[in-house]
């Protein structure tokens, strides 16, 4: 920023990651002509015929693939992560006048996915140090008209499930987990969507395995199984005729073409979460040595961390420069990063203009912590730890070197 060299002229890894395997994925099934997922029977034309998953489904494939590997009965895919949110709480019996509890500090489709069907959310507080709900909060914002919570791990980490679970439990409350940022990672070595009543994936662009879109739903309740697969199949029931509908669903189907690519995408997921963990554990050794950078902490629970997100909070009165200037320099030393959210969720206009939506124009809240996080943290991609151990030297090195020149920015 004033002349010097910087400490990275080098690209880090780019994401999304794939090879050959990828490819093949996607050629063979283009060529296979089975590019949707349903047959319809021996006669496609009779409505009488029970429609049912056609030979070599990759979609089947990836989703019961996927629930094992998170340690589920049943994996339920669909067309995103916002999809998974809004078909699980439907099978919870979430519906118009319901509470919803989500955290202040998380992407907006958390809360939205409860409004779509008439709730109402509230928004509880997350911990400072962690970015995750507050089992304090939690408890607070606890109505008799609460019907479910859905806590966010959020950056990979688990939440506090020990205290969210037997606050729910007490209340008669659902849980669903929002686990769109921790694909692989676990709780006391339980995989992570597994916890509650349902767990909810995202293979959006930016998350640690991907297809572009995509959602899955993870449960191990068959009831709740076969519901949600209802749901997002246009209220089908497996085994009944194909234009026979038996509760109003939602056409959140997944494609084929992102089943193929997700089967691959698994393969390397535990290899890339390998490094990303070993990577945060480094960058958290070191960043916590420089005044001012205080990163997230790892609880013991949440130990196999997916690090979607490394996040650290920038103190900028004992750094000596303010965030924007430090994100600067930062980008200007090879390295890039970004402030997150730049409010919290009930920041949005959509809580505020009773013009649009006046339902929900009273909802809004009072976070501190999450009002913190968004003026202090700093998120760097995923993608970065999947760089080598000179990679994370020099996002350290990037963090040093602006410290040490702090005084700069007075002159």
């Amino acid at each position: 920023m004033f002349g010097g060299r910087p400490v990275r002229s080098a690209d880090f890894p780019s994401w999304p990651v794939f090879d050959e395997n990828e490819e093949r994925a996607v050629v063979e099934l283009t060529r296979s002509g089975q590019w949707w997922r349903y047959t319809l029977g021996e006669a496609a034309s009779d409505e009488r015929t029970p429609a049912k998953p056609g030979e070599g489904s990759r979609v089947a494939e990836f989703q019961e693939a996927f629930a094992r590997a998170q340690g589920a009965r049943y994996g339920i895919a669909c067309a995103s992560g916002m999809a998974a949110l809004e078909v699980s709480l439907k099978a919870l019996g979430v519906g118009p006048g319901d509470e919803v509890i989500v955290p202040a500090y998380t992407f907006i489709a958390t809360a939205t996915a409860a409004m779509v069907l008439g709730a109402i959310p509230v928004f509880a507080d997350v911990e400072l140090e962690t970015l995750n709900l507050c089992p304090a909060s939690l408890q607070q914002a606890i109505t008799p008209r609460t019907k479910a919570v859905i806590p966010v791990h959020f950056g990979g980490a688990a939440a506090d499930m020990d205290a969210i679970l037997d606050i729910a439990k007490r209340h008669g409350v659902a849980v669903l987990e929002d686990a769109a940022h921790a694909h692989g990672a676990r709780w006391k070595g339980q995989g992570l969507g597994t916890l509650g009543a349902a767990g909810t994936f995202s293979f959006q662009a930016s998350k640690n395995m991907t297809a572009g879109e995509g959602g899955l739903i993870l449960t191990n309740d068959a009831a709740m199984a076969e519901l949600c697969e209802s749901l997002v199949w246009v209220g089908r029931k497996a085994g009944r005729p194909w234009y026979e509908h038996h509760r109003l669903g939602w056409n959140y189907r997944m494609t084929e073409f992102q089943g193929a690519i997700l089967i691959e995408q698994l393969k390397r997921l535990d290899s890339q979460n390998r490094t990303r963990r070993a990577n945060g554990a480094y960058l958290n050794e070191k960043l916590r040595e420089i005044p001012g950078i205080y990163p997230s902490r790892v609880p013991s629970y949440a130990a196999c961390h997916s690090f979607h997100l490394y996040v650290f909070r920038f103190d900028a009165g004992e750094f000596g420069i303010v965030r924007e200037d430090f994100l600067a320099a930062l980008a200007a030393e090879g390295i890039p990063g970004s402030s997150g959210y730049a409010h919290p969720l009930y920041g949005n206009p959509l809580f505020h203009d009773p013009l649009y939506e006046p339902r929900y124009a009273g909802c809004a809240a009072f976070c501190p912590n999450a009002e913190r996080a968004c003026s202090e943290a700093v998120w760097l991609e995923h993608r970065l730890l999947l760089g080598s151990r000179a990679d994370m030297d020099d996002i350290i090195r990037a963090v040093r070197k602006i410290f040490e020149n702090r005084d700069a920015w007075r002159s």
